[in-house]
């Protein structure tokens, strides 16, 4: 998949960038999530697919909502708490850099990186790899299946696209009670 860089366009003989990318966000149909994760993500925040929160975890013996997390979630920034869908949705430049700020600072304060310049990095490149998933228009909804078979990881995403952005504040879906165990 081919990674998305910031978009442009052709203005006569000079390009201009445009006012606006797309990111991913966190969607939230019912509140299962709530009973899946142990951190549950901010309907509306923006995400990553996360993966990296994983890096230096025996896969193998990951269980219950940590696992769910690994197998089925993508990354609030923010909560830093987990989603298990996502829409693609515009985001303009200030707030790009806000987001990717963020999530460097959530690397030094969680993974020990040295400071913030230092973990801007990688942290550009998780947002970059979440922007490649957006190459679909506003409102198209993804989720992740993740997998390792002991020695390779695998990420498969799944998309529905819809006629029209989804309102994240209005948004409502009836839902089915799952029994807890």
């Amino acid at each position: 998949m081919e990674v998305l860089r910031s978009p442009r366009v052709m203005d006569g003989c000079k390009t201009v960038a445009m006012d606006r990318e797309k990111l991913l966000r966190v969607l939230q149909l019912d509140a299962s999530d709530a009973r899946i994760y142990e951190r549950v993500a901010t309907p509306g925040e923006w995400a990553v697919p996360g993966g990296f929160h994983f890096w230096d975890e025996d896969l193998e013996s990951l269980a219950g909502a940590r696992r769910q997390a690994f197998a089925n979630a993508f990354l609030g920034i923010g909560s830093f708490g987990w989603s298990t869908l996502v829409t693609v949705s515009e985001i303009d430049h200030a707030e790009l850099e806000t987001v990717t700020r963020a999530l460097a600072q959530h690397l030094v304060d969680t993974f020990g990186a040295p400071d913030v310049t230092t973990a801007l990095p990688a942290a550009r490149e998780e947002i970059l790899f979440a922007q490649s998933l957006c190459e679909y228009p506003p409102g198209t909804v993804i989720a992740v299946s993740r997998s390792f078979d002991g020695q390779e990881l695998s990420e498969d995403f799944r998309r529905w696209t819809g006629d029209t952005e989804i309102d994240h504040d209005h948004f409502k879906i009836f839902g089915v009670d799952i029994p807890d165990n």
